[in-house]
């Protein structure tokens, strides 16, 4: 009732809830304009600018197609911004490419005359409201001559702006050479991704396309907007401390990768007029693989799965095509092995044989799969199961289903080729000397991913149900620019291998709003294994994870162990693990070279963890995370071995606000003799556990407000590590030791504002670690 009567006063009063937000005045001409949906996908950057602040800023922009300052002033669009300009708001200024049209006198300023005295009044006017101006020169067409060289068109415009900056003492932003370096760097082809090359029948306003390098797409807007936003904060302007975080990281919106989305015509091609049949007897896959030729030969567009049950075998995607599953359809794969051919592929970062793919894509460029449907891989026809994951109940049934034991009769297999293939090391690795014709006789072992696209572009999965896939359910390998959105993804807990997705040596991707609830790694990042992935050398890189939720795992969001090409530049925000095994993984081994760094996380969310709530392990042994009954993850005995490169490294983590409520162990950092893992940050943590921080071979690892609230009585233990920091530590009550220090190479330890007291014992030094390791303060 309050609230309704404070509601009803403001109004009364004429209070709009923007009066108390910093305004940013956008004037200029088309390319920061706003556009009509119908423009689609022109894009000026001043529509996107509002995301790289926060609330506390609204954008006006007053921008417009066509306009020069002569234009712009004369038609009284300036005196509609210094009407509504207020002290303390901002005023970014840019013109110049109508202005240099010298035969238009409506708008023709030459560039050292009217254009210069034309932004010296936006300035001198909008000081005189108490408003902040700022100079932008143009920004760059896009123009190479034929040898590739960059042509800069626009003469003297640039220069003048900054004659002005310099001359009236005004903050300025250069665009014109920063979005010039954006362009070379994208090169000839790809940075016409940044600007209006719109192919035939993709939108209405364009039937014919449309090469336009003046003009913005979304994507270009929006890198565009992002320079801009950047020289805020690299001008030192006071607009700076509104500028959008990334969730809680010290990264801001505009160090985000931007990711390219596809596009496509507009035209459908409905699999049952290619012959396909609903009812769960025919297979579908020659129907389906014909529309998707006959859509690829029109120049792309739908290919619909209608409401209904298809059976199908492997299905090819093509480029310019979208696989759109209807709210109702069930795509359900073939559970007999014969559908499959045998493709060379990889396997866990091996190049290796395999069975073909459900759903493949190579080298395929503006491809999808959408809808409102479900995608079945057949999987429990592909897996081996142990005993040990069912329930007596659950075992016999299964067992009486058909398939083959092992001599223990402790594992199940569906086949004798699958038997034998689970059984034969190195089984369809072509490094291990096995050809097409030598793997048939386990083909029922060489379980395919489920959906597996290799070196393709644009690529977007969108609103689709994926389970009971054979092995990994998704696999984007050597792709670019990759978007998972508002996806399901589901399969067994005690599916072996049955990861959620995968991404291996992939640059530019998205995952966000996607629920996953499997049997092995929920989110995993890849880059390769071993000497093969380090020949390939090419790292899985800029990549944002937000707002998903891992219901069941072996890890909620994890790096490795296949990480030997590098990975780098990963953003997570505003994730929840619930029951997996780990919550955030991150684990390599000897022999697999590469370099993980640069990984910055947020606001996660973790419940039930079996085992370590936060895990850097440089010495993962291919097991479940978790031990069985009567066993225990114990630490092997580790000997520095000589570097080369084979020896991985995690670096640069810098993890802030998290929250876990039971573990086995809080956060544990487990590095390599030779090797430790390097400058890890980890800041606001709230972490509820049997064990609380276990650090062994780490160097500048870095703790800030950190509560460890352990049943075991020692609530820190540090082994053979270096310049670890604990500031502000918290923990619960009544422990017997607050922090063990262990072994002769423990040095430049710190342990800062944290009440000591509450242990009974505060500190230990044990296996020659000297007291001089420690300083407190």
């Amino acid at each position: 009732m309050k609230k309704l009567l404070l509601l009803s006063l403001l109004i009364i009063s004429g209070f709009k809830p923007d009066q108390d937000k910093i305004q940013i005045f956008l004037i200029g001409d088309s390319t920061l304009a706003n556009k009509a949906a119908g423009d689609a996908p022109e894009t000026g950057w001043g529509m996107v600018f509002q995301d790289f602040f926060t609330d506390k800023i609204k954008v006006e922009n007053h921008a417009q197609n066509g306009r020069s300052t002569k234009s712009f002033i004369n038609e009284g669009r300036w005196a509609t911004v210094t009407k509504n300009l207020k002290a303390g708001d901002w005023v970014f200024i840019q013109f110049g490419h109508n202005d240099s049209k010298d035969k238009d006198t409506s708008r023709y300023a030459a560039a050292n005359t009217d254009y210069k005295k034309n932004l010296i009044r936006f300035i001198t006017e909008t000081r005189a409201k108490g408003g902040n101006p700022v100079l932008i020169t143009p920004v760059m067409r896009r123009r190479f001559d034929e040898k590739g060289a960059f042509i800069d068109t626009h003469a003297d415009y640039p220069a003048a702006v900054k004659a002005v900056a310099k001359e009236q003492k005004v903050a300025l932003i250069d665009l014109h050479a920063m979005s010039q370096e954006v362009i070379v760097q994208h090169g000839v082809e790809s940075s016409k991704a940044i600007f209006m090359h719109v192919e035939a029948g993709h939108y209405p306003k364009f039937p014919k396309g449309l090469v336009d390098d003046t003009h913005f797409t979304a994507y270009g807007a929006k890198i565009m907007a992002g320079l801009v936003a950047r020289s805020v904060q690299t001008q030192n302007l006071d607009l700076k401390k509104y500028l959008k975080h990334f969730g809680s990281t010290d990264k801001f919106v505009f160090d985000l990768p931007v990711i390219q989305q596809p596009s496509f015509r507009k035209d459908t091609f409905n699999i049952v007029s290619y012959g396909a049949k609903n009812d769960g007897l025919v297979l579908n896959s020659p129907a389906i693989n014909k529309a998707i030729e006959a859509c690829a030969a029109k120049g792309g567009g739908t290919v619909l799965i209608p409401e209904g049950f298809w059976l199908s075998g492997p299905i090819t995607l093509k480029s310019n095509i979208n696989l759109h599953l209807a709210k109702g359809a069930l795509l359900q794969f073939s559970d007999n092995y014969k559908d499959y051919p045998l493709v060379k592929t990889t396997w866990e970062g091996l190049d290796a044989i395999r069975c073909q793919s459900p759903v493949s894509a190579t080298d395929a460029v503006n491809i999808a799969i959408t809808g409102g449907g479900i995608i079945d891989g057949a999987g429990q026809a592909w897996r081996s199961v142990k005993k040990e994951k069912l329930t007596d109940s659950q075992w016999q049934k299964l067992v009486a289903s058909g398939g083959v034991l092992d001599q223990a009769q402790r594992i199940w297999y569906p086949s004798e080729g699958s038997k034998l293939g689970n059984t034969t090391p190195g089984a369809g690795n072509i490094a291990a000397g096995y050809t097409m014709e030598t793997v048939t006789k386990f083909q029922e072992f060489l379980r395919p991913n489920m959906i597996r696209f290799t070196n393709c572009k644009k690529v977007l999965l969108e609103g689709v149900t994926f389970q009971n896939s054979p092995a990994w359910n998704l696999h984007p390998m050597l792709c670019d620019h990759i978007t998972l959105k508002n996806l399901t993804v589901r399969n067994p807990w005690y599916a072996q291998n049955g990861d959620g997705v995968d991404l291996e040596s992939c640059r530019f991707a998205m995952i966000d709003n996607c629920t996953f609830d499997v049997g092995d790694d929920g989110i995993c990042i890849k880059s390769g294994r071993d000497e093969e992935g380090r020949k390939r050398g090419v790292p899985t890189e800029n990549v944002i994870v937000q707002n998903s939720t891992v219901f069941h795992g072996h890890g909620g969001f994890v790096i490795g162990s296949e990480m030997s090409g590098g990975v780098k530049n990963l953003f997570i925000n505003n994730c929840s693990f619930l029951g997996t095994d780990v919550g955030l993984r991150f684990k390599t081994a000897r022999g697999r070279g590469g370099i993980v760094e640069n990984i910055f996380i947020s606001d996660i969310n973790m419940s039930n963890i079996p085992g370590e709530a936060v895990l850097f392990d440089m010495y993962y042994m291919a097991k479940d995370p978790v031990p069985k009954p009567g066993e225990k993850n114990e630490l092997p005995v580790m000997k520095a071995e000589p570097l080369n490169e084979g020896t991985p490294q995690f670096q640069n983590f810098h993890i802030r606000n998290i929250v876990c409520k039971g573990a086995e162990t809080g956060l544990m950092v487990r590095g390599l003799p030779e090797m430790s893992i390097k400058n890890i940050t980890i800041e606001n943590a709230v972490l509820q556990s049997n064990k609380g921080f276990v650090c062994i071979e780490g160097e500048n690892i870095n703790l800030k407000n950190v509560a460890f609230y352990t049943k075991d009585k020692t609530v820190m233990q540090i082994q053979n590590s270096a310049n670890v920091t604990m500031d502000k530590i918290t923990y619960a009550d009544d422990r017997d030791l607050l922090l063990k220090v262990n072994g002769d190479r423990s040095k430049g330890i710190r342990l800062l504002n944290t009440d000591e007291k509450k242990a009974k014992k505060n500190i230990e030094f044990s296996g020659n670690a000297s007291s001089k390791a420690l300083t407190r303060k």
